[in-house]
């Protein structure tokens, strides 16, 4: 009870006591996961993470063919095993998962939300927590991505927009109509590389995120951009923050984008920046479609992604120099040691990091001593 209502997910909010079912199984697991959504709404989680775990506890209900107060522990451990042999699954995915399943049992058999003893009730049983200190996964690795996704080397890099420029001239030169489109998505991949972009921040741009530096004059009306839907943290708004624009050819390609090309769009109206043919905003099937289209054409491997752009702004401004401060406060990351795992330095770099040193500590060591 919160004061003299019933606690946000509690069972006399989603079933009338007595009240016979004519599916009493699936009418009750469908009213604690319309609990469970109210009470995580309550703690003002997002809607995406809402649906995930609801995704998950479904997954769950399904392999284990029975309901939350038939469950145990072993079935969990059968339903990851089989994620993990068969679907090969990563880590954090199946964390995520065990995350999930704990989350709705600790739920469920919270006396406060009366599940447990309605259950027992109707079904002679109840719910009890199936994820123990025993048998989950526990986050020991700091960095626990796919070993084999990195960086564009800038040749790669280079490459890759060269040719998402060719096909925008090779369509437009048949007299096809995707052209438009092909050049919408140059022009994202660009931006989301110039600016060190998550995938969605890059998606939900719209025309007024971007403004001036007086620090930077010459990049004019596009001089710092504005981003608004950064990962969020639990329980919080996407996290803002300001991006300044380092590539001069940033801004020129982001002016030519808003006021040639991107008015031509029926679709685009005064928000979303990249407009898609018959909606407002692209949408990630095309911005993936497009990007693994491209890459695999250029037979690049599979360890380059969307997320690729933003490892090769921090490597590639790392290696250029830039403070790994400025670096940090950029690509929006709360602890250095977040930037350090994106950073995929290139051994060239490192090679000419090492001969400057050690030249430097050899020319130290051979100055003449200055006698007092």
């Amino acid at each position: 009870m919160v004061g003299n209502s019933p606690a946000p997910g509690a069972v006399g909010l989603h079933l009338v006591g007595g009240l016979p079912l004519l599916r009493p199984d699936e009418q009750v697991f469908t009213a604690m996961l319309n609990g469970w959504r109210n009470q995580q709404l309550a703690r003002n989680l997002a809607f995406s993470t809402i649906e995930g775990r609801e995704k998950a506890v479904r997954a769950f209900t399904r392999h284990a063919d029975a309901f939350p107060w038939a469950w145990s522990p072993q079935m969990v451990d059968e339903w990851l095993g089989d994620l993990r042999s068969v679907r090969n699954l990563r880590r954090s995915t199946l964390r995520n998962y065990q995350g999930s399943i704990r989350s709705f049992c600790d739920f469920v058999t919270d006396p406060v939300y009366g599940w447990a003893e309605t259950c027992q009730e109707r079904f002679g049983t109840h719910p009890v927590q199936v994820i123990h200190e025993w048998n989950a996964a526990v986050h020991v690795e700091e960095a626990e991505a796919d070993p084999a996704k990195r960086a564009f080397t800038r040749d790669e890099l280079q490459a890759f927009f060269d040719h998402a420029d060719e096909q925008v001239g090779r369509v437009r030169g048949r007299g096809r109509k995707g052209w438009l489109p092909a050049f919408r998505d140059a022009m994202l991949f660009k931006t989301a590389y110039a600016f060190g972009l998550r995938r969605n921040e890059a998606r939900m741009l719209d025309v007024v995120d971007f403004g001036r530096n007086p620090r930077g004059p010459e990049f004019g009306e596009y001089g710092v951009l504005y981003v608004r839907h950064g990962k969020a943290k639990k329980g919080s708004p996407p996290k803002r923050r300001s991006v300044l624009t380092v590539f001069d050819w940033s801004a020129e390609i982001l002016q030519q984008w808003a006021e040639e090309a991107r008015p031509l769009f029926p679709t685009a109206g005064p928000g979303a920046l990249w407009p898609s043919e018959r909606s407002s905003r692209v949408g990630f099937t095309q911005m993936n479609s497009r990007f693994c289209t491209y890459r695999d054409s250029l037979g690049l491997d599979q360890g380059l992604d969307f997320h690729s752009f933003r490892r090769s702004y921090v490597t590639h401004l790392i290696e250029d120099g830039w403070d790994a401060r400025f670096v940090q406060e950029q690509v929006g990351h709360e602890h250095a040691s977040t930037t350090s795992i994106y950073t995929c330095v290139s051994s060239d770099f490192r090679t000419r990091t090492l001969r400057r040193t050690l030249d430097a500590t050899m020319e130290a060591a051979l100055r003449p001593v200055r006698k007092p």
